[in-house]
């Protein structure tokens, strides 16, 4: 039966950063939404876009899937994927509170990334960290 609503939502970030657990924060984020918690699955080694493309299909076999990210993010987000080799969309996730200067410095920010990013996909490079494959995407589809 389709829906219209993700069965499992892949959170993904550094889960030990600068900025905090980008992963909890995510995962709470969604549980004040309403979704069950035993549909997020969190993946604290997405360092960057490449990495949390890559990871998704190689640790958690993501084949299909939904990216919800900024504006600003969506693009490369999308276009990483795909050259992962996953049947990728993207959407944009509300920015409550973020004013137009906020989204200026963050667009910039994307607009140098993007050089990071064809770079890592020119050469192919392997995610920074190497996980064992991982079942808790099919676990809580099952779940």
């Amino acid at each position: 039966m389709n829906s219209g609503r993700a069965r499992v939502v892949l959170v993904s970030g550094d889960g030990d950063g600068t900025s905090g657990d980008e992963p909890a924060v995510m995962t709470s984020y969604l549980a004040e939404l309403g979704v069950d918690p035993r549909r997020v699955v969190a993946d604290p080694f997405g360092l960057d876009t490449y990495d949390s493309c890559a990871r998704a299909r190689e640790v958690y076999g993501v084949e299909r899937a939904l990216i919800v990210t900024q504006s600003y993010h969506v693009s490369r987000a999308v276009t990483l994927c795909r050259h992962l080799g996953l049947d990728v969309d993207g959407v944009t996730a509300r920015c409550t509170g973020c004013g137009p200067v906020l989204l200026a410095e963050k667009s910039i920010r994307d607009y140098f990334a993007s050089g990071k990013a064809a770079w890592d996909a020119g050469r192919g490079r392997a995610p920074a960290v190497r996980s064992p494959a991982s079942p808790a995407v099919q676990d809580a589809l099952r779940g």
